[in-house]
């Protein structure tokens, strides 16, 4: 097939990001008001895409229409060009004004409320027009389709035992173990060194059942043979653990990169357990073969430089390759 003659001249991305559009709203008309466009405008874009690759992109349906396997590999390939487009402009406008520019970052909560803060006050005091968009999820997986549909531009979160997948790209910060927390006036902080059994009956807040926090836990407590009492409460909250550690009546399981960076503003102590704590790295996840921005880059040292007082010995890239 002759690019120039057959598809160069006539494939526009305004007519992909209608296609794009449709495929988002399932219908039309959807796509239309999405738009701000007429309908017929947006068949017509749809109808010369489609002479143009001489295949039907969409399946017209009576409830709507329905993305074909050629518009998914269109759409697919039609993303990756308008996020390298994003890119271009992003690295046009950080040049003409280093102190601007957009980095979208997906973090789980532990981050949000601890090593990220750190991360974003220090980088936006010498960048002071930047902007941060944060996306945040309750696991690191639930994050990578973001970064596959480049919705996101980095990951920062406790890295899966499982593998990522070959698209992406991991670099362990630090081994991050979590702690068993309580206020810092409650009567559990004024012991001294104590084993998971002296906190049987404690009330416990605790990740929900399924989560991979829990699951941790989980394996924690099994591999000492411990089991408390009861946990009082189950939640995905990070905010709402933090707020019941604070009445002095509750325990619960933090990690210790949230304490490092907000325990005086937290209000809260690591207990003395003999037993030691459960633990798991730290780190970014990128996509491969997708050169971050140079705002992305800059953001991403930020990170790696709040994020020193916690690396440790752990070796960067110990899971799978590391790129600076």
């Amino acid at each position: 097939m002759d690019w120039a003659d057959r598809i160069g001249r006539r494939l526009r991305l305004r007519d992909v990001h209608i296609l794009l559009a449709v495929a988002e709203s399932g219908s039309m008309a959807g796509a239309g008001k999405k738009l701000s466009i007429s309908q017929p405008v947006v068949s017509k874009a749809i109808a010369d895409l489609e002479h143009a690759l001489k295949v039907r992109l969409l399946e017209r349906k009576r409830s709507g229409v329905e993305v074909t396997d050629y518009g998914r590999a269109l759409l697919s390939s039609g993303l990756a060009a308008f996020d390298e487009l994003r890119r271009g402009v992003q690295e046009i406008e950080f040049l003409s004004d280093p102190t601007s520019g957009e980095v979208r970052v997906g973090a789980t909560e532990p981050m949000t409320v601890g090593l990220l803060p750190t991360a974003i006050d220090n980088v936006c005091r010498r960048h002071d027009r930047l902007i941060v968009d944060v996306v945040q999820a309750n696991s690191t997986p639930a994050l990578h389709q973001g970064l596959r549909e480049r919705t996101v531009d980095a990951i920062l979160g406790r890295i899966p035992a499982a593998p990522v997948g070959d698209d992406l790209r991991v670099e362990v910060l630090f081994e991050d173990p979590s702690l068993i927390v309580a206020a810092a006036h409650s009567s559990w902080a004024k012991r001294k060194r104590m084993s998971l059994t002296e906190l049987a009956d404690a009330q416990w807040v605790l990740p929900r059942f399924g989560t991979p926090a829990r699951d941790l836990i989980a394996s924690w407590f099994h591999l000492h043979g411990f089991k408390p009492t009861r946990a009082a409460v189950t939640c995905d909250s990070i905010q709402l653990q933090n707020a019941l550690i604070a009445s002095g009546r509750f325990v619960s399981i933090l990690p210790l990169s949230m304490l490092h960076f907000g325990a005086k503003r937290l209000a809260m102590k690591a207990l003395d357990i003999k037993e030691a704590p459960p633990t798991g790295p730290v780190g970014i996840v990128t996509l491969k073969n997708r050169a971050p921005a140079p705002v992305t880059r800059l953001f991403l040292e930020a990170i790696r430089d709040a994020a020193q007082p916690l690396t440790m010995a752990t070796p960067r890239g110990r899971v799978g390759k590391t790129e600076r």
